[in-house]
């Protein structure tokens, strides 16, 4: 299945009713919260829209009929109504800034759980640089719209509709002149958002790439530096950088235009309201106080459009960044967990006609047909690329065939909860994965028989199992730091730590993959002894370059052009491999 994420080309068209659906269960848990928020906002948009009738009444009737208590009393009603207005705001700031926080602290926790729900492919198809910039920098987006522009933009809506009604109310003829503009600028807001959203998509998508690119080329760094290409990555560096200033740039234009549109669009409603109110004035129509009330309407509502114009960034990254996160949650895992069923299989471990191809449609492996029997060992040999690791990632069930099924103890692994069949298969892979923290957090990591045993009792369990002398390479021992994914540490170290943690969980099945290739000959056989150890019961697969690692091995299969044959003898073995890497 191809879990490769795309760019997110859905066009203006339901982008508000997709946003809103997806918007609405974010919220579900703060209805409370919401409902203080819309409290606030009504009360503060309340007191905007009745200042100027305050204003007006001041005018007309206390100081052109020079009427000073009347003046002070309004005065103080006006302080009231600008204090009220006042406190509001603070309480939407201080609501709605929780609400981001907790939605955004929400949001990575769900898209967390739902990329480790995911399989393995998907991560071997998508960069993890940009997987981290949609949990944390379109997460973000997110919580600046809520925290920040969200009440704005309810509370201008409201503005512009009660003071679009009031000014009609006042007077039908000058309000609707003051109107005017205003539907100019929604026609031109309506043809430009189109853009103004994809230029916001580009501008994030450019971000993850150049997450992506950094984290590859520090992941990477030794051996950039080895090969002395630090040009290379300054030139990688150089054109997703330039890629991401002109899409950063773009955005910028994109989410300003609005801004000089609407400043414009008010003048001219002023320069109307003016021209039109003064004719009025003279004809009696409407008095001083009326017109001053209006200009100021008139700055209400285009003030709340030049608002929304910039909380139309806010928006428009948000809904950007939504669809980014969406699409990871969207995505749904091609493993599922079926009903389990017994297909009469005897041995621990079953292929059966299993095909596996590639996203690309690479056939890795064709109508392979085997079983390995309880407690024996079995080697993969064949040349690089001949489907070894695939093999033993099916075995694992890293990936599941394309065609066909594997068997675990006669049953469909795809039966198998996760704990249950890592609990039963072990697997050291090839490049060993440390955590930060001490050789004792890493060991025991998932191992729920081990996680509350001290140290006392951790380091006889090794010492019974043949393991506690492999920690004599570790400076202090079991209590040796880790960092960065063990990255003071030589490939041996590293995976002699992954061979003990496989140990522990004591596997019915224990998959090898090249797990001694970067060992000094010493601990190889050291480890070799401790395999020995091991229950008898234990089925040992073991994949590997180096002959010797494999010449005990009950039987050996040769690996190459999606073919899995088996070996009579390791003379056969040999021969096969040698001519395998002949024809590869």
């Amino acid at each position: 299945m191809n879990y490769k994420l795309k760019p997110d080309n859905n066009e203006q068209k339901g982008v508000f009713r997709a946003a809103f659906n997806r918007l609405v269960p974010l919220l579900a848990n703060e209805k409370k919260t919401l409902a203080i928020a819309l409290m606030a906002v009504l009360v503060s948009s309340g007191a905007t829209l009745y200042a100027p009738i305050i204003i007006s009444n001041i005018i007309d009737r206390f100081i052109q009929g020079k009427d000073i208590n009347g003046l002070i009393i309004f005065s103080a009603i006006l302080l009231l109504v600008y204090i009220a207005h006042f406190f509001s705001q603070y309480i939407q700031i201080r609501v709605m800034g929780g609400v981001g926080r907790r939605i955004v602290f929400n949001l990575r926790n769900i898209l967390f759980d739902k990329l480790q729900k995911l399989p393995v492919a998907f991560f071997d198809q998508n960069k993890t640089g940009d997987l981290i910039s949609r949990i944390n920098n379109d997460t973000e987006k997110l919580n600046q719209f809520f925290s920040q522009a969200l009440t704005h933009f309810i509370s201008s809506i409201i503005l512009i509709i009660g003071t679009g009604i009031f000014i009609i109310v006042l007077n039908p003829r000058l309000g609707l002149n003051a109107l005017i503009p205003a539907l100019g600028v929604l026609i031109i807001t309506q043809i430009l958002s189109g853009w103004v959203r994809k230029a916001n998509l580009k501008s994030l998508q450019s971000s993850g790439t150049m997450s992506a690119e950094l984290q590859e080329s520090f992941n990477n760094f030794k051996v950039i530096v080895s090969f002395n290409r630090l040009d290379y990555f300054r030139k990688k560096f150089k054109e997703v950088n330039e890629n991401n200033y002109k899409s950063y740039i773009k955005a910028g234009i994109a989410n300003n235009i609005f801004l000089p549109i609407y400043t414009l669009a008010e003048n001219i409603a002023q320069l109307i309201v003016l021209a039109l109110g003064i004719y009025l004035i003279s004809t009696g129509e409407v008095t001083a106080g009326l017109l001053v009330a209006f200009l100021i309407y008139v700055n209400n509502f285009y003030n709340p459009l030049r608002e929304i114009a910039s909380i139309w960034t806010s928006l428009q990254l948000a809904l950007a960044g939504l669809d980014r996160i969406s699409e990871i949650l969207d995505l749904e895992t091609n493993m599922p967990i079926i009903p389990a069923e017994n297909l009469d299989g005897k041995s621990i471990l079953e292929f059966r006609n299993v095909y596996f191809s590639y996203p690309d449609n690479t056939e890795v492996l064709h109508d392979i047909n085997f079983s390995l029997e309880r407690g024996k060992t079995y080697a993969l040999v064949g040349p690089t690329g001949g489907g070894k690791t695939t093999t033993a990632s099916l075995m694992a069930r890293l990936y599941d065939p394309t065609e066909g099924i594997v068997l675990l103890n006669g049953t469909d692994i795809r039966s198998y909860e996760s704990n249950e069949r890592t609990q039963k298969i072990g697997f050291i892979l090839q490049e060993s994965f440390l955590f930060s923290g001490t050789i004792m957090d890493n060991i025991i990591f998932g191992n729920k028989k081990y996680l509350k045993y001290s140290k006392e009792e951790l380091v006889k369990v090794l010492k019974n199992l043949n393991l506690f002398d492999l920690l004599n390479n570790f400076e202090k021992g079991i209590d040796t730091e880790i960092l960065s994914n063990g990255s003071a540490m030589s490939l041996g170290q590293k995976q002699l730590i992954a061979f003990i943690r496989a140990i522990l969980r004591e596997p019915e099945i224990l998959i090898l993959d090249e797990a001694t290739a970067n060992v000094d000959t010493v601990t190889e056989q050291l480890l070799e002894k401790i395999l020995e150890k091991l229950p008898p019961e234990t089925t040992k697969i073991i994949i590997a370059h180096r002959l010797n690692t494999i010449e005990n091995a009950d039987q050996i299969f040769f690996v190459n052009t999606g073919n899995i044959t088996l070996a009579g003898s390791m003379e056969q073995a040999v021969d096969m491999l040698m001519h395998g890497k002949r024809e590869s």
